[in-house]
C-alpha cells in the first residue's frame, strides 16, 4: 500500500458524500483527491488523475457506477473500485463481480466498513459487505459450480457471460450495444465467440441456450 492513498469518491447525495469523504480522510494515510456527483464526471476524473481506489455509487446521474467501472477497467487496471450501494441487488453484485470491481458496500454500513473495505481493496484483496455476503455469495458459488457441469461455460470470458445473460434477457444486439457503450459488430463478435466456445449453431440457438440455462449464467 501506497504511504498516502489516493481516493476517488462519488455519490449524487451532496450530504452522503460529505459525510463519507470525512470518515475516510480521518484515516491518515487516506487521500481524497477527487469528488463527483454524477458518473460522467466521475470518469472524467478517474481518467485525469488515476486515483488507487475509485468508490462509485451504483446508481448516479447520466451514468451509473457500475457503467463507470466497467469503462475505466476496460482501459486499466491501475485503479481499484469499490460499489457504494443502497439495494441488495444479486444481478448488479454479480455485473460487478465479473468485471472486477473488488469492492461492494451497502450504503446503510458503508461509514462502518467502507475503511476496512479500502484496506482490503487496496491489498488487491476482495471486501464485500457481510450483509451481502449470505444470498449473493452462495447463489454465485452455486453457479459457478454448476457452471463446470454445461460444457464451454467456463470458457467464456467475463463480458461474454455479461453478453449471455442480456441475451437471456431477449436484449437486442443493439440494445445490448448501448448498454455496454461498445458497437453492434463487437456484439455480434461476442455472441460468435460465445457459440464456439458452447458449440451450437443454427438460428436462434444462442438465444435457446441462454433461456435453458438462465439459472446459471
Amino acid at each position: 500500500m501506497p504511504e498516502t492513498l489516493s481516493i476517488l469518491v462519488a455519490d449524487d447525495h451532496p450530504l452522503f458524500l460529505t459525510g463519507l469523504r470525512q470518515v475516510i480522510e480521518n484515516i491518515g494515510n487516506f487521500s481524497v483527491v477527487a469528488a463527483a456527483n454524477d458518473g460522467p464526471t466521475a470518469l472524467h476524473r478517474l481518467r485525469d488523475i488515476r486515483p488507487e481506489i475509485a468508490v462509485l455509487d451504483l446508481r448516479m446521474p447520466a451514468m451509473s457506477g457500475l457503467a463507470v467501472a466497467r469503462e475505466a477497467l476496460s482501459e486499466s487496471k491501475e485503479t481499484r473500485i469499490i460499489i457504494l450501494t443502497a439495494y441488495d441487488d444479486e444481478e448488479m453484485f454479480n455485473d460487478a463481480m465479473d468485471i472486477g470491481v473488488l469492492g461492494y458496500v451497502l450504503k446503510d454500513s458503508a461509514t462502518a466498513e467502507i475503511v476496512r473495505c479500502i484496506d482490503a481493496v487496496a491489498m488487491g484483496e476482495y471486501f464485500v459487505s457481510p450483509a451481502l455476503t449470505s444470498a449473493a455469495l452462495k447463489s454465485r458459488t452455486r453457479a459457478g459450480d454448476a457452471m463446470d457441469t454445461v460444457h464451454g461455460l467456463d470458457l467464456l470470458t467475463p463480458t461474454e457471460r455479461r453478453v449471455l445473460r442480456l441475451v437471456a434477457r431477449d436484449h437486442t444486439t443493439a440494445e445490448i450495444a448501448e448498454m455496454l457503450s461498445v458497437s453492434p459488430r463487437t456484439v455480434d463478435h461476442h455472441r460468435a465467440n460465445i457459440c464456439r466456445k458452447l458449440n451450437i449453431s443454427g438460428i436462434n440457438a444462442l438465444l435457446r441456450f441462454a433461456l435453458q440455462h438462465r439459472a446459471l449464467i
